[in-house]
């Protein structure tokens, strides 16, 4: 088989080789030209500031041996007397729950079960018609990685205090993991993390804690607190107003907790026991769970 290639005449002579070396000089220059203006050249970003490492201030100082109060304990609590069927709490009534609790401990007033007596009386009311019931509708998340909801109840108390309960099912009882009330502002589901909004002494200001299931105290417990600027925290008449606080927001992957069931982050979706908690990487991935729901409570 022959290949047809076209050939031109090869240029001979000193306007042949003053051709070429024209042609070899544009081309160089060419190159050039293209390289100066490279975007990939490595560019100086100026002088690196030295590392300073943490300071330790009184190194002799010895370390205290127990907590000055009990913030944050892994208090918990198991539930007697409320039917779960099939172990799913979709199916029960928040306020038989709490009202179980309240029954329970008629004469206690601190702990994760703690109501003040008024309370407690006006959950008889619950039910009634033309009467306001304090427990308020439950919200439902997997906060322990078992791959089950867990559900989230609101109780109101007097001095525009909030008490919040979450209730989970470990090894097939009911039992409440985490228990608080404090002057809320608000109350949101980010990930596995029930973040509680409070009311500061400072106008403008905000307390900002949230709550995260730990696996080795099988309880939630309060992972990260912060003192923020707030858009909602009162502040003094004529001050300016605060700069807005991001807001924690839900997995784009999932649906808004508001009108329906949940779910929640942080726990690895291999972990049997549930995520880790403060542990970090230890059973931590991205958030995994079911799809928000709400329920009646009210």
């Amino acid at each position: 088989m022959q290949l047809n290639r076209s050939r031109r005449p090869r240029a001979s002579g000193p306007r042949g080789r003053r051709a070429l070396a024209t042609g070899v000089f544009a081309l160089a220059a060419s190159a050039l030209a293209a390289g100066c203006g490279d975007p990939g050249d490595l560019r100086s970003a100026g002088a690196t500031p030295t590392a300073v490492g943490p300071t330790r201030l009184w190194p002799d100082l010895p370390p205290a041996s127990s907590p000055v109060g009990d913030y944050g304990n892994a208090d918990t609590e198991q539930v007697d007397g409320v039917k779960v069927p099939g172990g799913d709490l979709h199916k029960v009534d928040p306020v038989d729950i709490v009202k179980a609790q309240a029954a329970a401990h008629p004469d206690d007033y601190t702990g994760p079960s703690a109501l003040y007596k008024e309370t407690a009386d006006a959950l008889r009311d619950c039910g009634r018609k033309g009467k306001e019931c304090p427990v308020l509708k439950a919200y439902y998340r997997d906060f322990t990685g078992d791959g089950k909801d867990d559900v989230v109840v609101g109780i109101r108390m007097p001095d525009e205090q909030l008490a919040i309960r979450v209730y989970a099912m470990e090894k097939g009882h009911l039992t409440q993991i985490m228990g608080t009330s404090d002057a809320v502002l608000g109350v949101e589901l980010a990930g596995r993390d029930l973040v509680l909004r409070a009311v500061s002494d400072i106008p403008g200001y905000e307390y900002r804690t949230a709550w995260s299931w730990d696996r080795h105290q099988r309880a939630m417990l309060p992972t990260r607190d912060e003192f923020l600027r707030s858009s909602d925290a009162p502040r003094p008449e004529g001050a300016r107003s605060p700069a807005p606080v991001p807001e924690l927001t839900e997995d784009p992957g999932r649906e808004d907790p508001a009108p329906g069931p949940s779910a929640g982050e942080r726990p690895g979706p291999g972990d049997p026991d549930g995520f880790d908690g403060p542990d970090g990487p230890d059973g931590s991935s991205a958030p995994a769970g079911s799809g928000d729901s709400s329920g009646a409570g009210s």
